[in-house]
């Protein structure tokens, strides 16, 4: 195995498309992180077979902040959201569903998938370099919240793009031998959330422009875990380039 850095960011999502939560630590296991993805707010009526409701509609849902969480299921959950006007309500109450439902233009209804919502993957992992990178081509100082990506790993060397490498491979984070391993297995393909501000939900085209100019438009990588455990900020990352036991 190669040690290729460390871990310097870990973020998990409660709230599909709202905005994240960064932690020190966090349990990753078969279904992502801990309490990643496991809410959304879903379309009513829409039978395209991805109904959420997500800021590539509505950008203006990455302005809402899950806060107060509870352990729900063995797991860290929100109870609360902050709403861009400094509110802070009930997750589940009616007032923060007539809110999204009225700005969005979209009726919708909250729900829960215990297993998490994902598009692709149910672990994502970007190098800072690479977000550095696109946002040097870009023109502008990239807030690595943009990438949405659960973690972010500070990689030795500052070779940008250079997680497409290890697809098919595993990241084994840690040392012991019980360590968390996941399996990379996907180059993450990009879409259009990476151009929205994440404070603002205003769009700037030129991220996208920038990732499909430097690498086709794929920055990062999908993941699943096949082995469970903690991972923790600080912690070092090596590559395996065949499955780890």
């Amino acid at each position: 195995m190669t040690t290729i850095g460390r871990v310097s960011g870990l973020v998990r999502y409660p709230v599909k498309s709202m905005a994240g939560i960064p932690v020190a630590s966090t349990h990753v296991g078969f279904h992502g992180l801990a309490g990643d993805r496991r809410f959304a707010f879903r379309r009513i009526g829409d039978g395209s077979g991805f109904p959420f409701l997500t800021a590539g509609r509505f950008p203006a849902l990455l302005t809402y902040q899950p806060i107060e969480d509870s352990d729900t299921n063995g797991e860290p959950l929100p109870a609360r959201v902050r709403t861009p006007s400094g509110a802070e309500i009930d997750l589940h109450g009616e007032e923060l569903r007539r809110e999204i439902t009225g700005r969005s233009g979209h009726e919708v209804e909250l729900m829960m998938l215990r297993h998490g919502i994902f598009d692709d993957g149910d672990v994502s992992v970007i190098g800072v370099s690479t977000i550095a990178a696109i946002g040097r081509e870009a023109g502008m100082a990239l807030d690595p919240r943009r990438m949405r990506a659960n973690i972010l790993l500070d990689t030795d060397g500052a070779e940008a793009f250079g997680e497409d490498e290890w697809v098919g491979g595993t990241l084994v984070f840690g040392d012991g031998g019980d360590s968390p391993v996941i399996a990379i297995t996907a180059r993450d393909e990009r879409c259009a959330m990476i151009n929205l501000d994440p404070d603002t939900g205003q769009q700037d085209a030129r991220v996208m422009k920038a990732a499909v100019r430097m690498n086709g438009n794929y920055a990062g990588v999908y993941g699943t875990a096949v082995r469970a455990g903690v991972i923790h900020v600080g912690q070092i990352v090596r590559l395996a380039t065949s499955p780890a036991s």
